[in-house]
């Protein structure tokens, strides 16, 4: 119960990683609002999150597309009025619409950079508000290997890595403004197999799937595949949540199994 009394707004809270963090909360004795944009789902996951709490911990969902400012504030004010404040933000919202960059769209450019870029500054932001006024907080933030160097999958990603290179530089600026008022800002850079992954995987053919495996067998190396968002990712988000961290902000912090930093 080490995240006993925190107050945790999650968003992109209907599947995959945010999924995973709603109930890791949850069951860790925290208060967790999550967001999201798939309303059923996040009503699914919220129940299923209060089912396993203990100690007083709840879950509760709130629709909100991240991408729109004011939906955001509304969904911001609604978690701090029924949680009295919000001491921790872990923004794990975001799309990826996979193309070749010679094929890129501006519809495509512009969704992701709606979601991905403005939806982050939107949630940390709205974050900001509440946080600043209590003496601080911890904002956690969603990079991504692509958003560091070429993605590991060259020819797909480069305009999701471009919005997340975004995310980083907006991560680090933010920590170092509101580091003074006590906030803390962060960004972990997750290698999981989630939903999302699991969409880009569709999209290949069979034989750029053989070939995409065998890259990752040779460039992880802890494992040589994605991780386990419950058993790899998990564990990191509760000490970036918790006071555990209280001295480590401006961070971009790949949990990958080595693939970034060791190649």
């Amino acid at each position: 119960m080490r995240l006993q009394g925190k107050r945790i707004v999650v968003t992109g809270g209907s599947r995959g990683i945010g999924a995973s963090l709603v109930r890791a909360f949850t069951a860790a004795g925290a208060s967790v609002e999550s967001m999201a944009r798939a309303s059923a789902q996040g009503y699914q996951v919220v129940e299923h999150a209060n089912a396993a709490a203990s100690g007083g911990a709840v879950a509760r969902f709130t629709p909100c597309d991240v991408g729109d400012g004011t939906q955001v504030d509304e969904a911001f004010e609604r978690a701090a009025e029924r949680m009295g404040g919000i001491d921790v933000l872990a923004h794990a919202a975001a799309i990826n619409i996979s193309a070749p960059a010679r094929d890129v769209t501006a519809e495509a450019a512009t969704e992701m950079f709606r979601i991905n870029q403005l939806g982050t500054i939107h949630a940390n932001q709205a974050a900001y508000r509440y946080m600043a006024p209590a003496g601080g907080g911890a904002i956690i933030n969603f990079g991504s290997e692509g958003g560091i160097s070429g993605d590991q999958h060259p020819g797909m990603n480069s305009a999701y890595g471009t919005t997340k290179a975004a995310v980083h530089a907006w991560t680090r600026h933010i920590a170092l403004e509101w580091g003074p008022v006590g906030i803390r800002a962060n960004a972990v850079l997750p290698h999981m197999w989630t939903p999302m992954y699991e969409q880009f995987r569709a999209a290949l053919s069979p034989e750029e799937l053989v070939e995409h495996d065998l890259e990752t067998k040779r460039q992880v190396p802890l494992g040589g595949r994605f991780g386990d968002p419950d058993l790899d990712l998990v564990p990191v988000m509760l000490f970036l949540a918790s006071d555990d961290s209280r001295f480590i902000t401006g961070q971009m912090i790949p949990v990958d199994g080595g693939l970034v930093y060791v190649r």
